[in-house]
């Protein structure tokens, strides 16, 4: 009787091993396409995407099936930090966004979760997103078009189409756990067309250890970066409460209650300062990691704590990281082009679901300002510090949330 139990425990562990690996896969496409995009480590990610999800288990007492990965809403704040203060200020700024979700989590403590919709309600969340999304769309195309690269126009626009239809058509007519990876498929396509017109340096590869210690950067701390960054966190920390509703009724789990939206906000906040603290990307909540545990069934948390092991373990071969940089930017544009629209489509959605109503006055002057300061690049300078892009957005649509009366039937409700 023993020996079976110990057969059974030995199998479930060794199951709980293989799936893991298999979720780690479902998110590894997205994972490493913000490292790709922003010019960090693709080990680093993966490094600190398994440390997160696991800081996020210890904050959550190991109960919610959740992997940690890098967040989309940072690409253009990364890049517009790594060019304008350098790597290691990003870093700092971005370790110091985790303060935000530290305050989150404090009031949602203090006051309960509907003190979050009174403070970002859909009207302002939304446009925030929706800017992040557009924001993003010149770099998407000039990447499709070869004007980060020496690509010729012809095989750019063959390149990134071929990526982008592979992605829409994966996405769209699939069954199963391929409906969840089209960006691994989309990928490879446009990888091979690459290698079939030799455009691809494999040489990166051969050069590359198996065996190397990821690149960790040290942060500095600029006020101007840290402020920059610390309103940006504020749309991923409210849609975080989306992901854990999304996850709690995959389950069957209320996991608002228990172990409760504080602790998981904790978690994501703690993981984004750690990652950030040795040069990884900010971490958040993947929606294909949910669909997978949907479609597997697979509730059990220990997979998510073999995913991260894995990811950890996998960030220590070199190669791995020589391979993914050797992935041409016109198969990213390709990609960029469905991941930021729909980055767009999620503020979007945002509003539908709060049911704004866009034609109320009120309503209609946060939404245009939010959205002519972001489309057109407005920047408020106080002193030595500038505010600009989606900070500036996410300051200016709180404020008037906050100094804007509400209509009557609002107040009444």
């Amino acid at each position: 009787m023993t020996n079976q139990t110990s057969s059974t425990v030995i199998q479930s562990t060794s199951k709980q091993i293989f799936v893991g690996l298999q979720m780690l896969f479902v998110a590894f496409g997205a994972l490493v396409l913000v490292p790709l995009i922003t010019g960090l480590d693709s080990n680093t990610a993966l490094l600190t995407a398994g440390i997160g999800t696991l800081l996020f288990q210890l904050c959550t007492g190991k109960r919610v099936p959740i992997f940690l990965a890098s967040s989309f809403a940072f690409i253009a704040p990364i890049q517009y930090g790594v060019q304008t203060w350098g790597i290691a200020a990003t870093m700092g700024g971005l370790a110091a966004t985790g303060l935000v979700y530290f305050a989150l989590s404090l009031l949602v403590k203090l006051r309960g979760a509907e003190a979050l919709q009174r403070v970002f309600p859909p009207v302002v969340v939304g446009p925030v997103i929706i800017i992040i999304g557009m924001g993003l769309a010149p770099v998407a195309v000039d990447m499709a078009l070869g004007k980060n690269g020496n690509y010729a126009y012809n095989d750019a626009v063959l390149v990134s189409m071929a990526t982008l239809l592979t992605t829409l058509a994966i996405a769209v007519f699939a069954k199963g756990l391929m409906k969840l990876i089209p960006i691994m498929f989309g990928i490879v396509v446009g990888y091979m067309i690459c290698l079939s017109k030799g455009i691809i340096d494999f040489q990166p590869v051969i050069d590359a250890p198996w065996f190397s210690l990821p690149k960790l950067t040290t942060p500095e701390f600029n006020i101007e970066a840290i402020l920059y960054m610390l309103p940006i966190a504020i749309a991923p920390a409210v849609e975080h409460v989306g992901g854990i509703m999304a996850i709690s009724s995959v389950t069957g789990k209320d996991f608002l209650k228990t172990p409760g939206l504080h602790r998981t906000l904790l978690g994501d906040g703690l993981a984004t300062s750690a990652a950030s603290l040795v040069g990884g990307p900010p971490n958040t909540t993947y929606a294909e990691v949910t669909g997978a545990v949907m479609l597997t069934r697979n509730f059990n948390p220990s997979i998510m704590t073999w995913a991260a092991i894995w990811a950890i373990a996998i960030s220590f071969c070199g190669k791995v990281g020589a391979f993914l940089s050797t992935i041409p930017t016109i198969v990213m544009g390709g990609i960029m082009m469905l991941v930021f629209g729909s980055i767009a489509v999620v503020g979007m959605s945002t509003l539908i679901r709060g049911k704004v109503d866009v034609t109320e006055a009120r309503n209609l002057c946060i939404i245009s300002v939010v959205m002519t300061f972001g489309i057109g690049n407005m920047f408020v300078n106080v002193g030595d510090v500038s505010l600009k892009g989606i900070s500036l957005c996410a300051v200016v649509a709180i404020l008037l949330n906050l100094i804007l009366p509400k209509a009557k039937n609002e107040i009444l409700n």
